[in-house]
């Protein structure tokens, strides 16, 4: 109950509605004891003489007028409080998961986190709105019902009830059941999310290869594997109405024993004894209700602590308590003996013994064979993960003793997987400097390359681009992200592959843009092209996670036999004659004779 407990201090700024859901709810249950109190004048009194006929019909209907009142008022309360407890609850899981670092988001796919914040956090709020409002309304209802049958006759009583407390066990078990089923539905749930959330986003390529049926196959399976969680939940549920029905027969039985006998002695009129059956009647819908609501609450029970081991998930990446912040970027940033490791089985490290400097305004590129450990490099410096061993320092400034918000706010990012939000371009340009005026996010487009297919959009600057831009070009969303590091206007720049996807036309543009990006600007560039990276101030050549050479293009290409000059080599072997002539003699012997 710890994780249900936790979740109850959720409603406490909500004081003012509880109270008023309370008091609606005493109103109900006092006016469904009411309603049973009338059935004994109406046996006694009303149906042999008539007598107080008056009387008994409008307290009647002033009853029922205030059941339904209590009745809507607890309802509405207890709902509004609930989805008050949900907004609270799922922005502070959505902020807490944006603040982990990018080593939470490789362990876990996107399907599973969406499952978390929609479909758990929905079973929390039934959870506080339905469970909660249900066990306090009911049980009041039950207490005056109950109260009725000991005030007239307590060992009557006594024996209607004898059946209660053999159902408890069973629902104690039951209750057991039902969460343990509850989360194999919700973890079927977040897989079904998953492996759609894929499909959709991968649709391009599903087409291309045709596996649209095996993609339905799949979810087919996730979506049966769903059902079959589902029904073990709905059998353990079924279980429960044939348990009331057998608990409220016996204490019906119990009553007719009883009664009868205690009618044939005269201590008990006609109109008390039917009191008692229609409380027995009576008390049947909110005993119904409640057996529920063990089986509700366990199901929000195993909502809440999936959602509370995210929420008890904490970043990799720490800042101290009142951790500075780091002043404007001047002098150099050194990476001091870094090394890193992803946490896998291995537990190898993708960076080993890293150390050099680079001073303001220089341009570093950062070159090496796929998994050398590149990208990895430059994702230390914004700390989208923390070094293992080593330090990187900001102007002398350890990079984990500052504020992270001050650190990040000196760094520009432009990547080869352009991340681009549906929103309009002039919000996307502006997401850094949300406050940009509309003259600046201009500058920055006619800066990137980026104004001139932008006004020949149907709307312009306020032209929606889609999920990830998809209704924009390779080369047209690159000059976008170009746009949106220029007007954030860092002093330092990382550039991770930004023109490896284009083609000639747009890579010429990209290069234009990214040459303003480059002025009197910190830069880290990674390019697989040598190319793009020759009028570098230094150039560091990375294998296996080592740093193997420094220095400039023609340095390290004067090199016989260096890391650095087998790259080029490599890069540039369509060049060299011999290859021309095996190409041509190739195109000779495939042409018809």
């Amino acid at each position: 109950m710890d994780a249900f407990l936790r979740l109850l201090r959720y409603a406490r700024p909500h004081r003012g509605l509880i109270a008023g859901a309370v008091l609606a709810m005493v109103v109900y249950g006092a006016a469904s004891a009411a309603i049973a109190w009338l059935i004994k004048p109406i046996v006694d009194d009303v149906l042999p003489s008539q007598d107080r006929l008056g009387f008994v019909t409008s307290a009647l209907l002033g009853a029922y007028l205030f059941k339904g009142i209590g009745a809507y008022f607890s309802s509405y309360l207890m709902d509004d409080i609930g989805q008050r407890v949900v907004l609270t609850l799922r922005g502070q899981l959505f902020r807490h998961l944006l603040d982990q670092s990018a080593a939470f988001f490789a362990r876990r796919t996107t399907g599973q986190l969406l499952s978390r914040i929609s479909n758990d956090v929905g079973q929390v709020q039934r959870a506080v709105a339905e469970t909660v409002g249900d066990l306090a309304r009911e049980s009041l209802a039950l207490v005056g019902y109950a109260g009725l049958l000991f005030y007239y006759d307590a060992k009557l009583a006594l024996v209607c009830m004898t059946a209660a407390p053999l159902v408890v066990y069973p629902l104690v078990r039951l209750g057991k059941k039902v969460r343990m089923v509850t989360r194999w539905s919700q973890e079927a749930q977040e897989h079904m999310s998953h492996v759609a959330g894929e499909a959709f986003a991968g649709h391009r390529i599903v087409k291309a290869f045709g596996a649209e049926s095996r993609e339905a196959a799949k979810f087919e399976k996730t979506a049966r594997s769903l059902y079959h969680s589902n029904m073990k939940v709905t059998r353990v549920l079924s279980v429960l109405p044939p348990l009331m029905e057998l608990l409220g027969g016996v204490a019906i039985a119990g009553a007719l024993w009883y009664g009868t006998r205690e009618i044939a002695t005269g201590r008990l009129t006609a109109g008390e004894f039917t009191l008692f059956v229609a409380s027995l009647l009576l008390m049947y819908g909110p005993i119904k209700k409640l057996s529920r609501v063990n089986a509700n609450l366990q199901q929000a029970v195993a909502a809440s602590e999936r959602v509370f081991e995210l929420l008890d998930t904490h970043t990799e990446v720490q800042q101290p308590s009142g951790a500075p912040a780091l002043a404007p970027f001047t002098h150099a940033i050194e990476f001091a003996d870094v090394a890193f490791g992803y946490e896998d089985a291995h537990g190898r490290h993708t960076l080993r013994g890293v150390s050099f400097t680079v001073r303001a305004g220089q341009v570093v590129a950062i070159v090496g064979r796929s998994g050398a450990g590149k990208s990895t490099l430059v994702n230390l410096l914004p700390r989208f993960y923390d070094v293992t061993d080593g330090r990187i320092l900001v102007d002398g400034h350890d990079i984990r003793e500052v504020a992270l918000s001050s650190l990040r706010a000196q760094i520009g990012i432009v990547t080869q997987d352009t991340v681009l939000f549906d929103d309009s371009i002039a919000a996307n340009i502006a997401f850094g400097v949300p406050a940009a005026a509309p003259a600046e996010i201009e500058a920055a487009a006619r800066a990137a390359h980026a104004h001139e297919f932008i006004v020949t959009l149907p709307d312009g600057y306020d032209t929606t681009i889609g999920e990830r831009g998809q209704r924009l070009s390779g080369g047209q969303r690159q000059r976008l992200a170009i746009a949106r590091a220029l007007l954030k206007n860092s002093p330092i720049l990382i550039l991770d592959e930004a023109t490896s996807a284009l083609d000639a036309e747009s890579e010429r543009l990209v290069q234009d843009a990214l040459a303003t990006l480059l002025m009197n600007r910190t830069s880290f560039v990674i390019a697989h092209r040598l190319s793009t990276v020759r009028r570098a101030d230094a150039i560091i050549v990375l294998e296996r996670g080592r740093i193997v050479e420094m220095g400039r293009h023609d340095e390290l290409v004067a090199r016989p036999g260096g890391a650095y000059a087998r790259l080029h080599q490599l890069e540039f072997v369509d060049d060299r004659p011999e290859v021309a002539r095996l190409r041509a003699e190739g195109a000779a012997r495939r042409m018809p004779q």
